[in-house]
């Protein structure tokens, strides 16, 4: 390790911390952001939330005892300085590489690693359950500490969980607010506003300790006027700094302290770890804290970033225009010819591509926070009012609000159109990012029309499609990354495309969405031996058209391939709608097996599945060969 970093190195458990003085943890906290600069401008990663929790995680680590008193972070993007501290620092090298450092709390790596999962929200509920069970067996000197960010507390299910746990009066529950205003972007809504008067307003606990350090000098009347006053607490500090809305909930409230200071930071933790039940400390930090790029960056302070340069922090390649970056400029033209197009998301303007949506229709822009179902929800009330909302989240995040699509949208018929980007495989951010799910669970939805377009022109033209679409909802899905060059049609039928082959061909591959080019790659090298191999690509992939499966029904062997679920997939029910029709065709589904997918490329995933151009032509060629047998 550098010797820049030599604090650094002797540092392989929490436990080294508690030793260290003042002195010793301020450079520590330089050495561990010059550590976070260093490795993650070389993987990529969640560099500027680290980068504001630096004193905060020392701090934590300080005064509990991990992994006895779990710590959990929500969401875990911000815990690369809590893997530091636990004796991770030396797998740095290979953060969100496969095989390597998982970029979220990870429980196979180390036992101070709780939550994996990395949808917001959801790490009150964890410590509530915790809690709970601690108490049940005795085990009242255990605490349990969540670290939430200020963007989580937009998340609805946060809130459901304050409400249990203010009722576990006893239990050591210790709630961490980072409250850097931001989550991927500026944090919007009701509570940011009060977490903003809290940072801008003194507390009143500092008000009370001068007055008990005034009047206890005042002789014979000091006393109880302090205690009058100390009485009176709860309507001076509904005066004074209006956090009684978490008191009001039951929870003893602590702050606003400055994040960024180590003695600030412990003596406030330890009164929560010390008063014996559910606390709220609320932290102020900065995003990006200590690197000068990150800190002037106005759109997301570096909250996620690719491979930059570690002094300027400006990408060391330029990106190759994007699937999102074509969807945000389509958004854009049909936003100035209609005006009943609004744009919807969920705390993530910028990766979801409306923020340029934003820049020029803002008043048609609503960004909810951390809350998909209340999206889902809104939207549709809106297209009750003649607007048409266009709601914009990754593919993993429509999950949660599946119940609304199905029984507020679907239902009462209501032309939404929802666009999930990071459709299919991502890769490296692990299991709880991968968007492929999405296929098996919307199956279910009657009425409901999807789109899995194979390149940019087919994503410009169902969007425009499915903004036309009024009476029923419409979902588009793309993954992440590069859109690649146009794959045009030979030529067009009334059920999708054909984009390879001779249409006589008695094998077909039914390609759903971005897997086009593989498909291509598989039909050219099985044509090049012999084989003759058609593939469609349908476009419209739900509902599956009748005449499509018609098509199919002629042929010898059908073979679909998706970037979703095989089971409950779409080639799931192409194989059996061809079998319901008792015809000789053969049919085999390729997709993404039912597992949670670890991190590595989306690329690495692909070929370790088969699901890449050699991939799909040795299946096929082995269908073919036990066919014979």
């Amino acid at each position: 390790m550098d010797p820049a970093m030599a604090l650094l190195e002797q540092i392989n458990s929490p436990a080294d911390l508690r030793s260290l003085t003042p002195e010793q943890l301020a450079i520590l906290a330089e050495e561990v952001r010059k550590f976070l600069v260093e490795k993650v401008s070389a993987t990529g990663g969640h560099l500027g939330p680290n980068l504001g929790v630096v004193e905060l995680t020392l701090a934590i680590h300080r005064v509990f005892e991990s992994p006895r008193d779990p710590i959990l972070w929500d969401t875990g993007h911000q815990a690369y300085v809590h893997k530091i501290v636990t004796g991770r620092a030396a797998a740095f090298d290979t953060l969100r590489q496969e095989q390597g450092l998982s970029g979220y709390p990870s429980r196979q790596e180390s036992v101070h690693d709780v939550i994996e999962n990395s949808h917001a929200s959801t790490a009150l509920s964890y410590a509530d359950g915790i809690a709970k069970a601690f108490e049940l067996a005795g085990e009242s000197d255990r605490h349990v500490v969540a670290v939430v960010g200020d963007g989580a507390l937009t998340g609805g299910m946060t809130w459901e969980a304050i409400n249990n746990i203010a009722e576990g009066k006893s239990r050591s529950l210790i709630i961490v607010v980072n409250d850097n205003a931001r989550s991927y972007s500026p944090t919007i809504g009701g509570l940011a506003s009060h977490l903003a008067t809290l940072r801008t307003t003194q507390g009143y606990e500092r008000f009370l300790d001068w007055g008990k350090s005034v009047l206890g000098r005042t002789p014979i009347v000091g006393a109880p006027m302090y205690e009058a006053l100390h009485g009176m607490k709860k309507g001076i500090k509904d005066f004074v700094a209006p956090q009684g809305m978490f008191e009001d909930l039951g929870l003893k409230y602590v702050g606003p302290v400055d994040g960024h200071n180590q003695e600030d930071l412990e003596f406030a933790l330890t009164r929560a770890r010390d008063f014996g039940g559910p606390v709220i400390v609320h932290a102020i930090t900065t995003k990006g804290r200590g690197f000068e790029p990150a800190e002037t960056d106005e759109a997301d302070r570096f909250h996620a970033v690719g491979v930059v340069d570690p002094q300027t922090g400006l990408p060391l390649k330029q990106a190759p225009e994007s699937w999102t970056s074509v969807f945000s400029s389509e958004l854009v033209k049909a936003g100035h010819e209609r005006r009943d197009i609004v744009a919807i998301t969920a705390a993530m303007l910028g990766p979801t591509g409306l923020a340029e949506f934003c820049q020029r229709f803002p008043e048609r822009t609503f960004d909810v926070g951390i809350a998909e179902q209340h999206a889902v929800t809104s939207a549709v009330g809106m297209a009750h009012a003649g607007l048409h909302p266009v709601v914009a989240v990754y593919s993993t995040f429509l999950n949660r609000a599946i119940d609304q699509v199905l029984m507020d949208c679907a239902l009462h018929q209501a032309g939404v159109t929802f666009v999930l980007d990071r459709a299919g495989i991502t890769g490296d951010d692990g299991p709880s990012h991968n968007g492929m799910w999405d296929m098996a669970l919307l199956r279910v939805v009657p009425d409901l029309l999807m789109f899995a377009p194979r390149d940019g022109t087919r994503l410009q033209q169902v969007f425009r499609r499915a903004i036309t679409v009024e009476n029923q909802p419409t979902v588009i899905r793309f993954p992440k990354g590069a859109v690649g060059q146009e794959i045009p049609a030979v030529n067009s039928g009334p059920y999708g495309d054909l984009i390879f082959g001779d249409p006589e061909a008695q094998i077909v591959i039914v390609s759903i969405g971005a897997l086009a080019n593989s498909a291509i790659s598989a039909a050219n090298s099985l044509a090049q031996l012999g084989t003759a191999v058609q593939v469609i690509d349908p476009v419209q992939v739900l509902p599956i058209n009748p005449e499509l499966i018609d098509a199919l029904a002629r042929a010898k062997l059908v073979v679909t391939l998706e970037d979703g679920l095989i089971d409950g997939g779409i080639g799931e029910s192409i194989c059996a709608q061809l079998a319901a029709l008792s015809v000789d065709t053969q049919c085999l589904a390729l997709g993404i097996p039912k597992q949670f997918l670890e991190h590595k490329s989306r690329s690495s995933w692909l070929t370790h599945m088969g699901l890449d151009g050699a991939g799909i032509a040795a299946a096929i060629t082995a269908r073919l060969r036990a066919a014979v047998q």
